[in-house]
């Protein structure tokens, strides 16, 4: 072998490592980010169930999830823990908009992961804030209507506003109608999803894929009301669209089977830490 040629093919053999580890390291930040995500989830379902029975207090979105875990014993190691799990989504959800990860994908999917992750880089400088012994500031209700509010009085601002609904209202239907059709099973490791274990997974998919569309759908019909209705009051936050099913004909059990279905979903974020093809 000559000298060149074995330069060479150390060369490759390290540029190979260098991949390998990062793919490593993009994988793992990929399932800690979903572990994250599962852990927000199954909080907000559980207060939501909270106030379903009557005895709820913290608001049922995000905010009250936090405030749920800094109550907890080690509380604020446990805060720590999820900022680094939605840096590490951010991170993942990134090198997918970025082409780093898996196939060569559509552009239109790499702008959704490139959405996606300043979405949970934002979550992830709020938690930190949070956790740094800051404030979350107003309600994720008045944030809604504030945010609302100000787009409201931009000129065109119902129609921007009513666009902003219709969209949240298309996110919704997209994320219930391909959770009933077990889309997500094409993302998850079925080689070693077998048996009793792959019909549990396939429930907590569908179920708390259904509800969590649900729950999007009906903010977006909160948000569309209040362009109609040019009144900023009209938008809801998560806490409020969740309360809001308990004033439908079927009541506080509406509202039950919905928090149910958000805290299905946690877990089957942590399904996906394990067996999504990451």
């Amino acid at each position: 072998m000559t000298p060149s040629l074995a330069h060479t093919l150390g060369r490759t053999k390290k540029a190979a490592g260098r991949r390998s580890a990062e793919n490593e390291s993009l994988t793992a930040a990929g399932r800690a980010g979903f572990v994250a995500r599962g852990v927000v989830y199954v909080l907000i379902g559980v207060l939501a169930l909270r106030i379903a029975l009557g005895s709820g207090g913290k608001e049922a979105d995000r905010q009250g999830a936090l405030a749920e875990v800094a109550e907890q014993p080690f509380g604020e190691v446990m805060l720590w823990a999820l900022v680094v799990g939605f840096g590490c989504m951010a991170l993942w959800r990134g090198s997918r908009a970025a082409g780093r990860r898996g196939p060569r994908r559509k552009a239109a999917s790499r702008a959704l992961d490139g959405g996606r992750a300043a979405f949970y880089a934002f979550v992830c400088w709020a938690t930190a804030t949070y956790a740094a012994g800051g404030s979350q500031g107003s309600s994720g209700d008045a944030k809604s209507q504030d945010y609302t509010k100000t787009t409201l009085e931009l000129p065109y601002g119902r129609y921007l506003v009513g666009a902003a609904g219709c969209v949240l209202i298309g996110v919704g239907v997209v994320l219930a109608v391909r959770a009933m059709m077990r889309r997500f099973l094409k993302q998850l490791d079925l080689g070693s999803l077998k048996g009793r274990t792959r019909k549990v997974v396939t429930v907590l998919g569908v179920t708390g894929g259904t509800a969590r569309g649900a729950v999007f759908a009906a903010a977006g019909v909160f948000i569309v009301t209040a362009a109609v209705q040019f009144d900023p009051d009209e938008a809801k936050g998560v806490d409020a669209t969740l309360r809001s099913f308990a004033h439908t004909p079927a009541g506080p059990w509406l509202l039950a089977a919905v928090a149910a279905g958000l805290i299905l979903f946690g877990v089957f974020s942590f399904a996906s830490a394990r067996w999504r093809k990451l």
